[in-house]
């Protein structure tokens, strides 16, 4: 009987075993088979040159994801890094942790320029986001009383452009020498004795319901889900001064300019890939210059 026993457990840890070494092998197919796939992933992630670019998410993000799609047949990748100021875009850029970005005007990188002494240059423009004056309080230009607040940028440049597209709708006047570098105490005239108040950009639309008119820049509007083509009572038009001075602008150290990888990049958001989706995405909130 013992080794009836004896011979049975025998068998058991025979098949056992069997079973087990049978095993092996798919788990180490398995592996191999995750382990190749994943190279090949790498491999060709590896063979794209990459170019890393700071912007603002609305709409220059946006813009870039399509650019990005158009530059990978051209053997590059594209890393997009978001931040929703208009300082450390510059301050790291000019740090070397990125390679590019976009998200401002020319004004604006040359007053950035000579305050924080960096030395960042355009290689391209490719929009412009025209500033809109939209409804708060008051319905309309027309309505507007003595005395009534009007919110307006707070930094150099767009606060000039808001105070000449003021100045275009009849509400004030600035001093002739005013121009890119007016502010609210270059008013020469003003009728009605508006209350011009300075916001900090990003803040305009949120505080749109505080005042009785806001003049808020094209990309915090369509964050705020403005279309200045269509929700704005004024606007710059296409054919103003407003459409080349004040167009976005692809921005590199200076030195970068002839870069391979940032010709390619600028060709890239100058493609009819990126035009028509601008055209499509925004219609009239975001205007190609290309």
């Amino acid at each position: 009987m013992k080794k009836f026993i004896s011979g049975f457990l025998a068998s058991i840890l025979a098949v056992s075993a069997f079973a087990g070494c049978s095993k092996a092998p798919a788990s180490s197919s398995s592996s191999t088979a995750a382990q190749s796939s994943s190279t090949s992933q790498a491999s060709s992630s590896a063979s794209l040159k990459k170019i890393t670019i700071g912007a603002t998410p609305t709409p220059h993000a946006e813009i870039l994801a399509v650019a990005a799609e158009v530059l990978k047949a051209k053997g590059y990748e594209l890393y997009i890094k978001e931040f929703t100021d208009y300082v450390q875009p510059n301050l790291t850029l000019a740090s070397k942790e990125l390679d590019a970005n976009y998200f401002q005007h020319k004004p604006y990188l040359d007053d950035f320029n000579a305050e924080k002494e960096t030395e960042l240059v355009s290689i391209a423009a490719i929009h412009y986001e025209p500033l809109g004056i939209y409804a708060g309080k008051t319905k309309a230009i027309a309505d507007l009383k003595n005395g009534a607040k009007i919110a307006v940028p707070n930094d150099a440049t767009n606060e000039a452009r808001a105070l000449l597209l003021l100045e275009a709708q009849g509400l004030i006047k600035l001093k002739p020498n005013a121009g890119l570098k007016a502010t609210k105490n270059d008013i020469a005239e003003n009728p009605k004795k508006l209350d011009i108040i300075e916001i900090e950009a990003a803040q305009l639309a949120r505080s749109l319901q505080d005042v009785d008119l806001s003049v808020i820049n094209g990309n915090f509007a369509i964050q705020a889900g403005l279309n200045a083509a269509t929700d704005a009572l004024a606007k710059e038009e296409k054919d103003s001064l407003a459409a080349t001075t004040f167009a976005n602008i692809l921005v590199v150290r200076k030195g970068d300019e002839n870069r391979e990888d940032l010709k390619a990049l600028a060709d890239a958001l100058k493609s009819p890939e990126v035009k028509k989706f601008i055209e499509e995405k925004y219609k009239g909130a975001v205007v190609a210059v290309f």
